[in-house]
């Protein structure tokens, strides 16, 4: 088959196409096509987390309780109480803990703040959200809890703000949960 009895035949294939369809109905079927190829990326997916426990990049540990019956669960895991309105990494993961920055960061000295139930007491605690700037971000251990979050039209109430002011580095490496007191009780 040579290159004009192929262009024969396409011509003759979409001059039959032509003949039954209309402009608006190719496009109809076009926009479609269009809106359903959008909708795509909203298709639930399994994704299978194959990083094993054991690896140290996973960002994956076996539970480590506190070990202090008034303050308890896991610092390494976002459900930890002290956690409620953290959004970022936890220190906790790059070497650092719940009050302190990992080695070779610094601690931003201007922070957001939350109020979280300590569930061994049942009381409201305030917490200070300090960043830590200045290492190496590797996205792990990645927590977003915005109990009370607030809108950006109030900053010093978000933890959308990256808090790397006044330090020698912008560059955002993990967040910490400092308890400040507790809150007072309401009446």
């Amino acid at each position: 088959m040579n290159v004009a009895q192929i262009d024969r035949l396409a011509e003759k294939a979409l001059r039959g196409f032509a003949s039954r369809t209309s402009r608006r109905s190719v496009f109809s079927v076009l926009g479609a096509m269009l809106a359903g190829a959008s909708a795509l990326p909203l298709l639930p997916v399994a994704r299978a987390d194959a990083a094993p426990a054991s690896d140290p990049n996973s960002g994956r540990q076996p539970p480590k309780p506190s070990g202090n019956p008034q303050d308890p669960g896991d610092p390494t895991q976002c459900d930890y109480w002290r956690y409620c309105a953290i959004d970022g990494s936890l220190c906790t993961c790059y070497g650092g803990s719940v009050n302190a920055c990992p080695p070779g960061t610094e601690m931003s000295q201007i922070t957001w703040i939350g109020t979280c139930r300590n569930p061994a007491d049942q009381r409201n605690y305030i917490i200070s959200y300090n960043d830590c700037c200045g290492g190496v971000l590797w996205g792990r251990c990645n927590c977003q809890r915005n109990d009370g979050d607030r809108p950006v039209v109030r900053p010093q109430n978000n933890n959308e703000v990256t808090w790397c002011f006044g330090t020698k580095s912008q560059s955002y490496t993990c967040s910490t949960a400092v308890i400040l007191g507790a809150a007072i009780e309401p009446r």
